[in-house]
């Protein structure tokens, strides 16, 4: 026998919804007793993207059984607000920002490194491997797919909603309020190697001659080698850099 409750979502979490059913109560149709999480998600939302759920008023976690008959208000993330006297839902903030990010994403990859973010990419990876990769080592899963943010062991993730890389990257440190954190030139952006500044003289035959005569500071990567140096591409990230906080 089919039951019926009504569900609301807010703020960015209607991204996931159709246009009628978008920041306005909705019926939903079921068969059996579901779990609140396992409904969100067949409604179409991620359950690493929902922080809070209200069944007719009060707060409940995943695994509440709906029977019909409920109201159920569905919050996204709080990342400023303190919830505590209610049951949050998604695991504490990770005390380091670290990502791992679909194969979709490179571009968003090689900017999140120039800030100084630990970014995790490979064109080769698989969903699965994903998911196991952002729960061993703590990473926030980024990725263009909703269906990596439904897999049941992910903890930490978003779903980046624009597809222009600038705008990408403007989204998701707006979302995860990074301005703060940033550390430009400490990560290589062709391989997330950490950077290590170095005396001039030990880069003298790697750079061209007059680069070599015109900058002051060197950075090398300790993963691929790769030289860095205070020129004027250097310049214009730090300008770019700082129209971003």
């Amino acid at each position: 026998m089919s039951r019926r409750c009504i569900f609301r979502f807010y703020e960015e979490l209607n991204d996931f919804l159709p246009v009628h059913q978008r920041k306005k109560p909705f019926e939903y149709t079921f068969t059996g007793t579901p779990s609140v999480k396992n409904s969100i998600e067949a409604i179409g939302v991620p359950h690493t993207e929902v922080d809070l759920i209200l069944v007719d008023g009060v707060s409940v976690d995943f695994e509440t059984l709906l029977i019909g008959g409920e109201h159920v208000s569905v919050y996204p993330v709080f990342e400023s607000m303190d919830i505590s006297p209610v049951v949050r839902l998604r695991p504490k903030p990770l005390r380091e920002t670290r990502f791992v990010v679909d194969v979709n994403l490179g571009k968003l990859a090689q900017k999140l490194r120039l800030l100084g973010f630990d970014t995790l990419f490979r064109n080769n990876l698989e969903d699965d491997e994903i998911v196991q990769i952002s729960v061993a080592e703590k990473r926030i899963i980024l990725t263009r797919d909703k269906g990596v943010l439904k897999h049941t062991a992910a903890t930490h993730g978003y779903w980046v909603r624009n597809s222009d890389p600038q705008k990408q990257l403007r989204e998701v440190v707006e979302r995860l309020q990074l301005q703060n954190s940033f550390r430009p030139f400490s990560r290589c952006s062709n391989c997330n190697g950490s950077l290590t500044a170095v005396d001039a003289e030990e880069v003298k035959d790697k750079v061209p001659e007059d680069t070599f005569s015109m900058c002051n500071e060197f950075w090398k990567c300790d993963g691929c080698g790769q030289i860095y140096w205070d020129g004027t591409h250097y310049r214009k990230i730090l300008k770019w850099i700082e129209g971003l906080k």
